[in-house]
């Protein structure tokens, strides 16, 4: 390809809308839509707080109307269920079912990220960190939020109490187990340059 190709972020911006495409599979798994492959990806990969119609629209970038209709489709064929948030009894907290972890397991997205596994390592991560920062990069155009993992947050504070360990989010106050570290957040603020992890 040449160096010209190479540097076109129109080209770019086509093959990412490609891959989007192939993500979609061919439309016979399990007969869910775009959207809703979107969804079920979204709650199993969102944290506590965010595992909310509204932070799925907020994520989908759509109206909060379109996303609980999604979420509704998902909960009556029986791979989604709504929950009490345990912090606010008036709020539903989203939880993807056995059926829907099953179903996952057939996703479309695996072809896409088995690709990627065949990078070298260096690639992938030089990836992964571009499209890091076209991500947060969009947000900001678009003035919208910017959806992270805990781990390359800002708001993220190592617990210095040996009684407390593990993890605390300064913006929501909440203490995170190490397995939330690599869960998508509402809240996500990207850590300014040369920020460190919490030792």
């Amino acid at each position: 390809m040449s160096d010209a190709l190479l540097s076109d972020p129109h080209l770019a911006a086509e093959m990412l809308v490609h891959l989007g495409r192939a993500a979609r599979g061919d439309g016979a798994e399990a007969g869910l839509t775009a959207a809703q492959w979107t969804a079920l990806r979204f709650f199993a990969r969102a944290n506590r707080l965010s595992r909310t119609p509204s932070a799925f629209a907020a994520f989908h970038a759509t109206t909060r109307g379109t996303a609980s209709q999604t979420v509704k489709a998902l909960v009556a064929a029986g791979y989604l269920e709504r929950l009490r948030d345990e912090r606010d009894g008036r709020a539903a907290r989203i939880e993807v079912t056995a059926a829907g972890r099953a179903l996952l397991a057939a996703d479309p997205l695996h072809v896409i990220a088995a690709a990627i596994g065949r990078l070298p390592p260096a690639q992938q991560r030089a990836l992964i960190s571009a499209l890091q920062n076209v991500v947060g990069e969009t947000a900001r155009l678009r003035e919208g939020p910017c959806f992270g993992v805990c781990a390359e947050c800002r708001h993220l504070a190592a617990l210095k109490a040996v009684s407390a360990g593990g993890y605390h989010c300064e913006e929501a106050d909440i203490a995170l187990s190490a397995e939330e570290l690599e869960q998508l957040c509402v809240a996500f603020a990207p850590k300014p340059p040369g920020g460190g992890s919490p030792a």
